[in-house]
């Protein structure tokens, strides 16, 4: 299976199975369309006998010896040497946990996921024992594993600031005893951000997410308090300020979000580089299609010109010395996640659970408050085996959409809880997110030509 497109003046041409990626010149890439699946010996006569028009006989023969060649290296229309491994996965423990340490927010961000901070249910912060008995279920559960992850998350988890510290020195204490290693990251709206607070993330998180949609008008006007005004003016500082703290060995994003709002995002990223972000992330709001603000099929036309714009964009600001990371952009063509990953991907309900304040377990954030996927308790130590054996067996193999799409080796399948949500199981891709999911590995990929030239 090989996918073609032409980008920004550039034929690409990417192999789903081995992971190569080629640059062709017009004839090879033409002829590509007379191929299915495999490369005869002899060029076809009507291939031939078809393009003659477009290019002469030694362009055309040239080109398709170097077809050939690539087919032959395995590196064009290779086999799929993945599937025979998919019935093979197993349940895994489990290395990473997200607490959310408070179902509480400052902010009634209109989109949100988490039914503005509550996740559908009473508003709530998470008592240390909790926390506690969380990380002890985390190096109960993780076997053998060293390196584990704890995601402080909400909610804004800087409500619940002092069960947050109590936590990472909690973890600390015990990791020579179990011989662990914890990795922290947090994601905050920045409301509650003070010196202290910034010090401590600098010093205790490996990364920290930065919650700002951009521009102030576009920001303010569905990141909003409680009582309506805007969050822009009082965070934009909090957070400039913090990210000239930081280490340079400790990551960050900026992560905003476009919806039908702002269809022209690139401005909002161009805003963040003036204000002197350089990792950003900015999220679509894929929701409920009737909502005004969600992003709909017919939006995805434009929002493709946006990230061809962006594209563009990273490329000339890279070349000028001046680059940025766009978390959706970073792809590795040359060694690329492991194999498990490419064929199930995050991992929810296997190798991550999410916690909530009263200790249930979920398959992620995303996925609490849906008692249907509550799948145990750390007060209780106990764990539905046979729900994380289901999302264990989860993979692009399973769900028939993914399996024949030249995608699944990057996108993994996509969102589990995003499947759920708008398609109903969480075998059943989510088709906007599949749209944009391949459009921004197109564009990753054609940033990386440009820049190896």
């Amino acid at each position: 299976m090989i996918h073609k497109y032409s980008l920004n003046g550039y034929n690409i041409v990417m192999d789903t199975n081995s992971g190569a990626v080629h640059l062709f010149g017009g004839a090879p890439f033409a002829m590509l369309d007379y191929l299915d699946d495999g490369v005869p010996d002899e060029p076809p006569k009507a291939m031939m006998a078809e393009l003659k028009n477009q290019y002469d006989e030694k362009t055309l023969r040239e080109g398709y010896s170097e077809i050939l060649e690539l087919y032959r290296k395995g590196q064009l229309y290779s086999r799929d040497e993945y599937e025979k491994f998919a019935s093979m996965l197993k349940d895994a423990p489990i290395k990473s946990m997200c607490l959310n340490v408070a179902h509480d927010c400052n902010l009634r961000c209109r989109y949100c996921f988490a039914a503005q901070g509550d996740f559908g249910g009473r508003r709530m912060l998470m008592p240390f024992q909790v926390a506690k008995s969380a990380v002890d279920f985390l190096v109960k559960h993780s076997g053998n594993r060293h390196n584990l992850e704890l995601d402080f998350f909400g909610g804004e988890p800087l409500m619940n600031f002092g069960v947050v510290r109590q936590t990472v020195a909690y973890a600390h204490s015990i990791e020579k005893q179990h011989h662990k290693n914890f990795r922290f990251t947090i994601t905050t709206n920045g409301l509650l951000l003070n010196d202290e607070a910034i010090d401590f993330i600098n010093r205790e998180m490996s990364n920290c997410i930065l919650s700002l949609d951009g521009r102030k008008e576009v920001n303010d006007r569905l990141r909003v308090r409680v009582d309506g005004s805007g969050s822009y003016d009082t965070v934009l500082p909090k957070f400039k300020k913090l990210v000239a703290r930081r280490p340079q060995d400790k990551d960050y994003y900026v992560r905003g979000t476009f919806s039908k709002y702002n269809l022209d995002f690139v401005k909002d990223i161009q805003h963040f580089l003036d204000e002197g972000f350089d990792e950003i992330s900015v999220e679509p709001v894929v929701s409920d299609t009737k909502l005004d603000y969600s992003i709909r099929e017919d939006d995805l036309p434009r929002v493709f010109e946006e990230y061809d714009r962006l594209s563009k964009l990273m490329i000339e600001r890279t070349k000028t010395g001046k680059k940025f990371d766009f978390f959706h952009f970073m792809i590795d063509l040359n060694q690329g996640p492991c194999a498990i990953k490419r064929l199930r991907g995050c991992s929810c309900g296997n190798e991550y659970v999410a916690v909530t304040p009263t200790g249930d377990l979920y398959p992620c954030h995303q996925f609490v408050g849906d008692k249907k996927w509550e799948m145990g308790n750390v007060l209780t130590d106990t764990l539905d085996q046979a729900m994380k054996h289901r999302f264990a067996l989860t993979n692009v193999y399973t769900k028939s959409e993914c399996k024949n799409c030249w995608a699944k080796f990057y996108c993994s399948g996509g969102c589990n809880a995003n499947n759920l949500k708008y398609e109903g199981n969480i075998r059943k891709p989510h088709t906007i997110s599949c749209e944009l999911e391949k459009k921004r590995l197109e564009c990753a990929v054609m940033i990386q030509a440009a820049l190896a030239e």
